[in-house]
């Protein structure tokens, strides 16, 4: 059993939207421990036959931390599925987590077969003398956040949608993995990073994007898909030129910010073509990050 009292935010925190920050921040502010319980999002997926996880594992502990929380107890979504309401408030929270006070979204379900929300949490705190709290719906522009109003503008490509709901960029924070080094041959180095299987991949086409690097932070484009000039043939990727950087990151875990949406992935019939096109786009990206910053 943990030792130290925690303040147990529960759910799937897909996203880490302005919704989930809700629930976060009574964690954050309960003087307790802040801690996330929360599912692997791959699970999920598979355990219920979606696909279309904003975050893997590791982006979504990224943000996490970012809001302040110190534990976090990713579990399969097969090791609690079969457990009751009760067992779950018992073997998780209490005898895993030593919870001091719990929190959640109103839509949070618990208990097998998503049997309980948060009214029977609230009844299961009470047995083991918890506080229980539920954050309200948070709304932007008439709508409730949602992880599914997030994944809808993504791939539609409407990046300010998405980080309106999400409260800040949408990112993509993963490892650089060597290309066929095209972009070098025609003059525009690129890294690539690959996105995992079952994660929502936004609209297939090229954006402006910005990436901190040594405490700076440079303009870049990006395209996100298959490369179908070069006829790639691997898992969707994110492929950035970053404006006016000059170093080696492979192996390095790089955090790309999708600013705007320049236009949609195109095939040319020759790479001179492709680089006519992305001086054209390095200029689109350079406005758009210069317009926000």
């Amino acid at each position: 059993m943990n030792k130290i009292k925690t303040a147990a935010a529960l759910g799937l925190f897909d996203g880490v939207h302005l919704g989930h920050r809700a629930v976060l921040r009574l964690a954050v502010d309960s003087g307790l421990v802040p801690s996330v319980f929360t599912f692997e999002p791959e699970t999920v997926c598979r355990a219920k036959g979606q696909s279309g996880f904003i975050y893997t594992a590791e982006e979504k502990e990224s943000l996490l931390r970012q809001c302040g929380i110190r534990e976090i107890y990713p579990v399969s979504f097969g090791e609690v599925c079969g457990l009751s309401g009760i067992d779950f408030v018992k073997n998780i929270l209490v005898d895993r987590m030593n919870a001091g006070f719990i929190c959640c979204g109103g839509s949070f379900r618990f208990g097998k077969g998503a049997s309980c929300g948060a009214e029977e949490l609230k009844d299961f705190g009470r047995k083991y003398g918890i506080p229980v709290e539920i954050a309200g719906d948070v709304v932007r522009n008439g709508e409730t956040v949602s992880s599914t109003a997030i994944r809808k503008a993504l791939q539609a490509g409407d990046i300010p949608a998405a980080e309106e709901l999400l409260g800040q960029h949408y990112a993509i924070e993963k490892e650089v993995c060597r290309g066929a080094h095209v972009g070098r041959t025609i003059g525009f180095p690129t890294i690539n990073q690959v996105y995992a299987e079952g994660q929502l991949v936004p609209k297939f086409g090229v954006y402006a994007s910005q990436v901190s690097l040594d405490g700076e932070s440079f303009p870049a484009v990006t395209n996100v898909g298959m490369k179908p000039t070069v006829n790639y043939s691997g898992a969707p990727l994110a492929e950035t030129h970053i404006i006016g950087f000059r170093g080696d990151i492979y192996g390095k875990t790089v955090k790309i910010e999708l600013l705007g949406f320049i236009r949609a992935e195109m095939k040319f019939s020759a790479l001179g073509d492709l680089k006519a096109q992305i001086s054209r786009d390095i200029e689109s990206a350079r406005h758009i990050f210069h317009k926000i910053s």
